[in-house]
């Protein structure tokens, strides 16, 4: 058992059963309670608000960075580079760092600095793919996860962030996609794409894997085959319970494909997922197969149960990719549209809908617990517009409250807050590069532990020899000005 896992446990026994307070969640139940006296976020009544009453810049406006010109940031803030993909790595001769970044997670280390693990969504196919270290699962899998040892030092806008190392932590994986941290440290790395032999690949792919932070290495690769084989997205972890909650990127489409599933695993040892548990899928309470892409309503709420997935490792989720989905739908769950970026906070999980809505921009919803079996799912924002929100992807909570969001859109790019009143911050700008296809997606946003710096990521190109190289960033300024 690592040191991590067993001071977690203790901080478990000693909590008597509640809930961890990280700094993040102390800092959002002191901001829900300056706000409104309430948990979340309370956007303006009705389906569809004035876009123009959503967008707010208590930062100022947006320019570019001096450091990294291809950004815009807000005035007064600064932005540097920390690591980019597809190159050697700048502090470990030898390296050349996996491109593809994607979900992140930040920790503290115990001798000051943070540790960040990072995700490698790269899709080679079988017969290009590497893996990128050793031991790897599969040595058709081009994907992983690398881990960063980042040092911060001084204050305020004479603040200091450098990177110390960086090195492949999960190798022989598939579309690494997003993940979360858990809070016994480490963190679960999932792969968003149930290939296997019969597309050429040594092993079956769709699982999720986990990385310790006090790793210095790539780990043994395990795949937690009880917490599902399907397309994988972000995992929260409740830290009272230990429940894992999972999010699944497939599409609702009227003319074709059904939806995504949320579903959670309850581990039979919590902290120690490889002993096994039990999943399920949420359902909406007397509404078999509801579909919550379409038709909500900001502040709506919904009475949910969930119900147990019976194989979650199916012999036919290579070429049926739905195959846990759709055992599900038999019994009655619910049915949203790309879910993605996932996280714990104000007594639940929040979790985003890329192209969930009626304007097909995305949702943002949070589910509370009641019972060990039931519990309230709340609309908390839909976007009426793209111009508003489009496409959110990975997401987290800031120390003020805030819930940051990276987008996955078609057109100039952003990293964006929704403050506790439901209204949008612009917080980071990548317009759009002529000639490039779609590689400028961020990804992987996380706060430092003290929350002074947030780091994210440009994703870049996803196969190896292609030539945009993906970037770790790192943002800070005042943050005390506004609400994120």
């Amino acid at each position: 058992m690592s040191i991590a896992r067993r001071t977690f446990l203790r901080q478990f026994a000693t909590a008597g059963g509640g809930a961890l307070i990280t700094p993040s969640l102390a800092g959002l139940s002191a901001w829900s309670r300056s706000a409104r006296g309430g948990g979340l976020p309370v956007g303006p009544a009705g389906r569809h608000p004035d876009p123009r009453d959503l967008l707010i810049a208590p930062y100022g406006r947006l320019g570019p960075s001096a450091d990294c010109p291809e950004l815009e940031i807000p005035e007064n803030f600064r932005c540097i580079r920390l690591s980019l993909g597809g190159v050697e790595s700048s502090v470990r001769p030898g390296l050349t760092v996996p491109n593809a970044f994607d979900g992140m997670a930040a920790f503290p280390l115990p001798n000051g600095n943070v540790r960040l693990i990072r995700n490698h969504e790269m899709v080679d196919d079988a017969e290009s793919a590497r893996p990128i270290g050793h031991p790897a699962y599969d040595a058709k899998g081009s994907g992983g996860t690398t881990s960063l040892e980042v040092r911060i030092s001084g204050s305020g806008m004479d603040l200091g962030v450098e990177l110390v190392d960086e090195f492949v932590s999960l190798a022989g994986t598939r579309v690494n996609c997003a993940g979360g941290p858990t809070p016994w440290g480490s963190w679960l790395s999932c792969e968003e794409i149930p290939s296997g032999p019969e597309d050429g690949y040594d092993e079956p792919h769709g699982y999720i894997f986990e990385v310790p932070v006090d790793a210095t290495g790539p780990v043994d690769p395990v795949p937690l085959r009880d917490m599902g084989r399907f397309i994988h997205e972000a995992v929260a972890v409740d830290p009272a319970t230990g429940i894992v909650y999972e999010t699944e990127d497939t599409w609702y489409d009227p003319g074709g494909r059904p939806g995504a599933g949320l579903y959670r695993f309850i581990p039979n040892r919590p902290g120690v997922l490889a002993a096994g548990g039990r999943l399920q899928m949420m359902a909406v309470t007397g509404a078999p197969t509801y579909l919550l892409a379409r038709g909500q309503s900001t502040g709506q709420v919904h009475q949910v149960h969930w119900v147990d997935i019976d194989d979650p490792d199916p012999p036919d989720a290579g070429p049926n990719h739905l195959a846990v989905f759709w055992q599900g739908m038999a019994k009655g769950a619910a049915r949203f549209a790309r879910l993605e970026g996932a996280f714990h906070g104000d007594d639940g999980i929040y979790v985003v809908s890329t192209n969930g809505g009626d304007a097909r921009a995305g949702q943002v919803f949070h589910y509370r617990p009641l019972t060990d079996d039931t519990g309230e799912l709340r609309v908390v924002f839909e976007s009426p517009s793209r111009d508003v929100l489009e496409a959110p992807d990975n997401i987290c909570l800031s120390p003020r409250g805030g819930l940051i969001m990276c987008e996955d859109g078609s057109d100039d790019q952003f990293v964006r807050g929704l403050d506790r009143e439901g209204r949008i911050v612009n917080l980071v700008r990548a317009p759009v590069v002529e000639g490039e296809d779609d590689p400028r997606e961020f990804a992987g946003s996380c706060f430092s532990p003290d929350g002074r710096v947030l780091f994210f990521n440009v994703q870049g190109d996803r196969e190896i020899g292609e030539p945009v190289s993906s970037t770790t960033y790192a943002l800070w300024g005042p943050w005390e000005q506004g609400p994120i």
